[in-house]
């Protein structure tokens, strides 16, 4: 993910050009300024899978939070998330530098596809008893995939072709220190406070994986086309919101009793995840990536905390949701702070990657700073205003975080 120079030579044709059937397709670096570089079908059809795989994470979380062991289950969903998260980080940058499109392109994402599904299945258990095995073979799948990709881009690619080995090794190495860990787990050997730290072992292991290859030379992955990845990502990770809000209307369709406060519970997780969406795509990511190459590893990988947070709202909306109009196991405060540490999260994330690659007057932190103090101060009122009062100023904060974010950036242009 580094900086990288343009590939040399004839560049492999666009995955986006004309549609054709293509057997064999050399798999050499595709140039970092192709024109018109776009989010081809088949990353389209792959990210399904993936929304498939959050919503089984989002649900697991929700449920966790609704039963009153939201601690409980935020390593958990933080673990599972990760995996998530980083099988997609890991095809997307792939992708954008060697992106094929031809049958073995085709069939090879077919399999991590495959693995994502298998992931999904093991959520309910991971959550639900600890048994990672489904989520442990589905990422191993889903890494098989991925090896057998880079040992193409080594034999096909000379320039390149330590780099690809690297990241094939690496990868490979470390899934038996995942299978090592899930044996540990099945034996019961170790404390779970141990396994949590073996996890962040791991996983820290496999974020150093690209450091590492990348050394001999850099992969040529296309910024415009990142960028509009991630963006891609943010929207399903947003549907999450748009999935409790709907649940809410349907509620409140189906119900005599409180749909008045479902409806206004729909409205506010709409207009919440709206404002985020404003949020997120009012910097445009591409041209900034295009300058600053060099700072792409904080970029990417500071998406993580801001997808989990995305995902945790609308685990948190959904709670809303189930609160109203039944009694859980939950205080009032307890379901706004379901909602508010997600929002406040995404802020400070927010800001934090767009300072990456921004010029400090981008994003003022003053700004995110004071947004971030009233979303976590506002669910203190809960016990007095009641749950979708206190949802309706989470929206009204997250809106004038919006106003005061768009006059900033109209500012300085």
């Amino acid at each position: 993910m580094p900086d990288a120079a343009p590939a040399p030579g004839p560049a492999a044709e666009p995955a986006d050009g004309p549609s054709r059937i293509r057997i064999r397709v050399r798999m050499t670096a595709r140039p970092i300024d192709e024109p018109h570089r776009v989010s081809s079908q088949l990353e389209l059809l792959f990210d399904l899978t993936f929304v498939v795989a959050v919503a089984a994470a989002t649900d697991q979380f929700a449920h966790t939070i609704a039963e009153g062991h939201a601690g409980d289950g935020v390593i958990p969903f933080l673990q599972v998330f990760f995996a998530i998260w980083w099988a997609w980080m890991n095809f997307t940058w792939f992708a954008s530098s060697y992106d094929t499109d031809d049958v073995a392109y085709r069939l090879l994402t077919m399999v991590q596809m495959a693995g994502v599904l298998v992931l999904a299945a093991g959520v309910p258990a991971a959550a639900d008893h600890g048994d990672y095995l489904l989520i442990t073979v589905g990422y191993l799948i889903m890494r098989v995939g991925l090896i057998t990709q880079w040992l193409r881009a080594g034999i096909e690619d000379p320039p390149r072709r330590r780099t690809a080995f690297r990241y094939a090794i690496g990868i490979g190495a470390l899934q038996i220190g995942w299978f090592g860990r899930l044996y540990l787990v099945g034996t019961g050997a170790v404390s779970d406070t141990a396994l949590v730290v073996l996890f962040v072992v791991l996983a820290i292991l496999e974020l150093c994986v690209p450091l590492w290859a990348e050394r001999p030379r850099s992969t040529t992955w296309h910024p415009h086309h990142i960028a509009e990845r991630y963006g891609l990502f943010t929207i399903i990770l947003l549907g999450e919101a748009v999935l409790a809000s709907s649940n809410a209307v349907r509620r409140a369709v189906e119900e005599t009793v409180g749909s008045a406060d479902l409806i206004l519970v729909a409205a506010c997780g709409l207009v919440i995840l709206f404002a985020l969406w404003w949020l997120y795509f009012l910097h445009p990511a591409g041209p900034r990536l295009e300058e600053r190459r060099s700072r792409s590893y904080r970029w990417g990988y500071g998406h993580y905390g801001i997808f989990a947070a995305l995902a945790a709202l609308g685990a948190g909306l959904e709670v809303s949701v189930e609160q109203t109009g039944h009694d859980l196991h939950l205080t009032p405060t307890a379901v706004s702070y379901a909602v508010a540490i997600p929002i406040a999260a995404f802020v400070g994330l927010l800001w934090a990657v767009h300072r990456v690659i921004s010029e400090p007057s981008r994003f003022h932190l003053g700004s995110a700073l004071a947004g971030i103090a009233v979303v976590l101060l506002l669910p203190l009122a809960t016990p007095w205003i009641g749950v979708e009062a206190d949802l309706a100023l989470l929206a009204v904060t997250c809106v004038l975080l919006v106003c005061v974010a768009s006059w900033n950036e109209s500012v300085k242009q």
